[in-house]
C-alpha cells in the first residue's frame, strides 16, 4: 500500500511524500531528501549541513524515508510529479544547494539539488524500468491534507480522534479543491485541481464524481494542448469507469463467482456501462501506445466482464488463451461467505481463525484499516455458519487496524489479540486485547506497557524467545526501531530491543519467529521494504546476532509477507519471503513468458546444517508478486504445505488475481489458481487457513478490500471441496511451555499403502505475517488411515512425548507432561 514514483535515474523506491500524478515529460531535477518527524529535528540537521556535515551521511542516520538506505537519493525527478510543497521548495534551490526545511505529509523535509545523477548500484537498478501501476486512489492526497490539520496533543493514542481527524481532512480537502476549480484560470491549473478532486472522490468511494473530475482534467489537457497528459488521464478515467462496473455488479449485485479470474459466465456484468466506457478509453489509449502491457491487461479484464470479444477490438490487443487455465469443478473452492454470515463489506485488514471460546471450532476475528471502522468478531455456530458478536465482545471501540495476530500472553488458556495500526500512514497506538473468557475482550494496552511510543506498525510476531514459559512480542515498525517486548509474566511487558540487538530502524513489513537451527531457541526474521531483510539468530543469552547476509537470505530488497515452514518435511524450517512489486505490467509480462525486470519471490530451503540454499527457481516460486496478505496450509490433506497469496496496492488499477500454490510432494509448487477458482481480483490482505465447517479439510478465509475507504469489497470464505485423504487435528496445551505451545514441534509417522513409512513435520505457529491461522495443527495424512507414532517436542522443558497408533480423522488435545491424549469434539 505504498505509493511510488518512477525514476529514470536510479529506479529507487520513492519518498512517502512524493506521488506519481501523471506520466508526462516536464522539467527535471536530480534530488536528495531528508525526511524527519519534527521541525526541530529538521532545523538541527539543516544547521549541521551548513556546518559542513555530509547530506548523505545525515540522511542515512536520521531520515525516516525509505531513501535513507541510499543516503536520501531520489534520482532524476519530474517537477510535475511532485506535490506542490516540493515544487515550491525546489524552485528556489540552485544546483548543488540545499532547501530550507519545510512541512510535508509525513513530517518535515529538506531537499538537495544535485548537478547530475549518481551512479546507482545493481540493487538500486532492480525494477528501474518497471512500469508502475497507474495511480488512482487518493491515498497520498489524503495524507497531505491530514498533515495540514491542527491536531490535539497525543491524538495518535485516541482512536476516535484519529477517525474524526481523517474524516475532517477529506471534507476540507474536497471543499478547498472544488473552490480552486472555480478559480482556475489556465489549463494547467484546471487540470491539476480536477485531478486532485478526482483522486479525493476516488478515496472516498464516490466513483461518479471521480469520473466527472477525471473527465474535467482530460478536457483541460486536451483544450490546453497538453498532449503529454492526455494519454495518462485516459487510462485513469478508464480505471475509474472499471471501478464503477465493479460497484454496479461485483458489489451491488454480488454472487459467489463475482470478480474471480478468469471470469465465468456467472461473473459477467449485467450492468455494462462501466466496462464499455472503460473499453472505449483503453482502445483510444492503445492506438498511441499499443505495447502498454498494463492497459492491454485491463482491456482484457473489461472484455471478460462483457462476456465476449468486441469486433471493435483488434486481435493484437487480446491476451493469448494460454494464460487462462480451465476451472476444474471438482477442485473449485466456492466462496460461501454470504451463506456463512461472513460477508462484511470492508477495506483492507487483518484476520485470525482460531478457537477463542474453547468449544473446538475456529471463530473469526478481523480488523479494518479504515480508522472509523470497528473490529469484527464472528462466533462459529458449528453448522457452517457464524454469528456476529462484535459489539457483545466489546470491540466496538477498537477502530482501525491494518493487521492483527494472537497469543495467550498470560497463560490463562484464553487466546488474546494484538492489533497493529498506522502502517503506510503515520504513528497510531496498537492494542492488546485480553480475552476475559466470557466472550468479551478488554483493552489492556496501557496497563501492559505497550502503548508508548507509538509508531506506524504493520507487523508483529509472538514467541517465547527466552524459554521462560511466556510468549514475548516483537513489533516491526516503519522507519522506526523494531521493538521486542519481553513478557514479565505478570501481565506487563518491557521493551528490550536495544539490549537484545533487534532494534534496527527499517521500513519493516513482515516478522516471523522460527527455530531454524533446531537449537531450542526461537530466531527472528524481519522482511523490510526497500532495504535488506534481517535474520536475527538467538544467542540463547537474551541477545541476537543479525546474520541474514551471511546466510544469503537478505533478499528480496522489496519484500512483504514472510514465514517459516517445513515445506519438504525434513524436520528443518525453511523460509519463504515474498517480493512486493506494484507493477501490473511486470506480472502480466511473466504470464506472457516475457522477461521481467524486478525481483521475484524467494524460497530458502534449510540445509539442516545451519544454513539455507535458494531453491526459488527449482521449486517454481521465482514469480513476480504483488503479495500483501499470505498464509499456508494443506489444501488437499496430502501432508505437504501449500500457500495462498493476497495481492494488490492502493490503486484501483491493481486488478491482479490472488494466487494459490500447491505443494507437489515437497519438490516444487504449482499454480492452481484458475483450476480452483481462487483467483479473486479484489485486494487480498489477512489470510487464514482453517477447517471452519468441521468436515476435515482446510478452508481459506480471504480478507478483501483496499487501502482507501472507497475501495471496499465483501470478505471471502473459500470452502474446500475436499479430497479422499485423511487428517488429524492436534491441539497442544503447554504447562511449563507457553500455554498456546507456540514453537512446539510435531512429528507424525504414518504407514501409507504399500507399507511405506513417511514422516510429516509441523511447528505450532499462526502461519504467515499477514493473517493468522489456528494454533491447532491440521495435519494431512495422505492415504494413511492412522498415525503409527506422534512425537511432541516442548521447547521450554525439552520434554518429548510419543503416542502410538492414533486413528485418523479426529481432533485430539495433548497436554505437556500428560501420558495420554484426549479426543476433542
Amino acid at each position: 500500500m505504498m505509493p511510488f514514483i518512477k525514476r529514470t535515474g536510479a529506479g529507487m523506491f520513492a519518498a512517502l511524500a512524493v506521488i506519481l500524478l501523471l506520466r508526462a515529460a516536464t522539467e527535471e531535477r536530480v534530488l536528495e531528501l531528508i525526511l524527519v518527524k519534527t521541525s526541530q529535528e529538521a532545523e538541527a540537521i539543516l544547521a549541521r549541513i551548513k556546518a559542513g556535515d555530509s547530506f548523505e551521511r545525515l540522511a542515512l542516520r536520521h531520515s525516516i524515508d525509505p531513501s535513507a538506505t541510499v543516503g536520501g537519493y531520489l534520482g532524476k525527478v519530474k517537477l510535475e510529479d511532485l506535490l506542490p510543497e516540493f515544487q515550491e521548495a525546489v524552485k528556489s534551490v540552485a544546483t548543488g544547494e540545499v532547501s530550507a526545511a519545510f512541512p510535508v505529509a509525513s513530517g518535515h523535509a529538506i531537499l538537495k539539488v544535485l548537478e547530475r545523477p549518481r551512479a546507482p548500484s545493481a540493487k538500486q537498478m532492480q525494477g528501474a524500468k518497471a512500469q508502475l501501476v497507474a495511480y488512482v486512489s487518493g491515498f497520498e492526497e489524503s495524507l497531505y491534507f491530514f498533515s495540514r490539520l491542527p491536531k490535539p496533543q497525543n491524538f495518535h493514542q485516541n482512536l476516535r480522534a484519529v477517525c474524526d481527524l481523517k474524516t475532517s481532512a477529506i471534507e476540507t480537502a474536497i471543499r478547498e479543491t472544488e473552490t480552486q476549480i472555480g478559480s482556475a484560470r489556465d489549463p494547467q491549473g484546471l487540470l491539476q485541481t480536477h485531478h486532485t478532486a478526482a483522486q479525493l472522490y476516488a478515496y472516498r468511494g464516490d466513483v461518479d464524481k471521480s469520473i466527472h473530475h477525471f473527465e474535467g482534467a482530460l478536457n483541460a489537457a486536451a483544450k490546453g494542448g497538453l498532449e503529454s497528459h492526455v494519454r495518462a488521464l485516459r487510462e485513469k478515467l478508464a480505471i475509474a469507469w472499471l471501478r464503477k462496473g465493479e460497484w454496479d455488479n461485483c458489489i451491488s449485485n454480488h454472487n459467489a463467482r463475482s470478480c474471480i479470474f478468469p471470469l465465468t459466465a456467472a461473473a459477467r456484468h449485467k450492468m455494462q456501462t462501466g466496462s464499455r466506457k472503460a473499453l472505449e478509453l483503453f482502445l483510444e489509449y492503445l492506438r498511441d501506445q499499443p505495447e502498454d502491457v498494463e492497459v492491454r491487461w485491463l482491456l482484457n479484464l473489461a472484455l471478460q466482464t462483457l462476456g465476449s470479444p468486441s469486433k471493435d477490438v483488434p486481435e493484437v490487443y487480446l491476451l493469448p488463451p494460454s494464460i487462462l487455465a480451465a476451472l476444474d469443478p471438482a477442485r473449485e473452492f466456492v466462496d460461501v461467505a454470504h451463506s456463512a454470515g461472513l460477508h462484511r463489506m470492508n477495506n483492507a485488514g487483518g484476520s485470525i481463525l482460531d478457537d477463542f471460546d474453547d468449544d473446538g471450532r475456529p471463530d473469526l476475528v478481523i480488523s479494518v484499516v479504515n480508522a472509523c471502522e470497528a473490529m469484527g468478531f464472528y462466533h462459529n455456530n458449528g453448522d457452517g455458519t457464524f454469528s456476529e458478536r462484535s459489539k457483545q465482545a466489546g470491540l466496538a471501540g477498537q477502530l482501525g487496524g491494518i493487521n492483527i495476530n494472537h497469543a495467550d500472553y498470560n497463560n490463562d488458556g484464553r487466546l488474546d489479540i494484538f492489533v497493529m495500526r498506522g502502517g503506510w500512514e503515520f504513528p497510531m497506538r496498537n492494542s492488546l486485547l485480553k480475552n476475559n473468557g466470557d466472550g468479551t475482550f478488554t483493552d489492556v494496552t496501557v496497563a501492559a506497557g505497550l502503548a508508548l511510543p507509538a509508531y506506524p506498525t504493520p507487523t508483529a510476531a509472538w514467541a517465547d524467545y527466552d524459554n521462560d514459559g511466556f510468549a514475548d512480542l516483537f513489533v516491526g515498525n516503519e522507519n522506526a526501531p523494531g521493538q521486542l517486548f519481553r513478557n514479565k509474566g505478570d501481565g506487563t511487558f518491557v521493551d528490550v530491543a536495544a539490549a537484545a540487538g533487534v532494534g534496527r530502524v527499517a521500513f519493516s513489513k513482515g516478522a516471523v519467529w522460527g527455530d531454524y537451527d533446531n537449537d531450542g531457541f526461537q530466531d527472528l526474521y524481519v522482511s523490510n521494504y526497500g532495504q535488506e531483510n534481517f535474520l536475527y539468530h538467538n544467542n540463547r543469552d537474551g541477545t541476537f546476532t543479525e546474520i541474514a547476509k551471511a546466510l544469503g537470505v537478505e533478499g528480496p530488497i522489496a519484500s512483504f509477507p514472510t514465514w517459516f515452514f517445513d515445506y519438504d518435511n525434513d524436520g528443518c524450517l525453511d523460509l519463504f519471503v515474498s517480493s512486493y512489486v506494484q507493477s501490473v505490467a511486470e506480472i502480466v509480462n511473466e504470464l506472457l513468458k516475457r522477461p521481467v525486470q524486478v525481483e521475484t519471490m524467494k524460497l530458502y530451503r534449510n540445509t539442516c546444517r545451519g544454513g539455507f540454499e535458494d531453491v526459488s527457481e527449482a521449486t517454481g516460486v521465482n514469480r513476480v508478486s504483488m503479495a500483501m496478505g499470505a498464509n499456508f496450509g494443506d489444501i488437499d490433506n496430502d501432508g505437504f504445505l501449500d500457500f495462498y497469496l493476497g495481492t494488490g496496492s492502493p490503486s484501483y488499477g491493481a486488478l491482479i488475481p490472488n494466487v494459490l500454490f500447491r505443494n507437489e510432494g515437497g519438490k516444487r509448487f504449482t499454480d492452481v489458481t484458475s483450476l480452483t477458482g481462487t483467483g479473486h481480483l479484489q485486494k487480498g490482505h489477512g489470510i487464514a487457513f482453517g477447517d471452519v465447517d468441521g468436515d476435515g479439510d482446510q478452508d481459506i478465509f480471504l480478507h478483501t478490500g483496499g487501502a482507501v475507504p472507497g475501495d471496499v469489497y465483501s470478505n471471502v470464505l473459500f470452502r474446500n471441496p475436499g479430497s479422499p485423504n485423511h487428517w488429524l487435528r492436534v491441539k497442544l496445551v503447554g504447562s511449563k511451555t507457553n500455554r498456546a505451545a507456540i514453537g512446539a514441534r510435531i512429528k507424525a509417522v504414518v504407514v501409507e499403502p504399500g507399507a511405506q513409512l513417511r514422516t510429516i513435520q509441523r511447528v505450532v505457529s499462526s502461519g504467515g505475517s499477514f493473517g493468522g491461522s489456528s494454533f491447532e495443527q491440521h495435519i494431512g495424512l495422505g492415504r494413511a488411515d492412522r498415525v503409527k507414532s506422534l512425537e511432541i517436542w516442548w521447547p521450554t522443558t525439552g520434554v518429548r512425548q510419543v503416542f502410538e497408533d492414533i486413528p485418523a480423522n479426529q481432533a485430539i488435545e495433548i497436554g505437556e507432561m500428560r501420558k495420554s491424549y484426549r479426543r476433542r469434539r
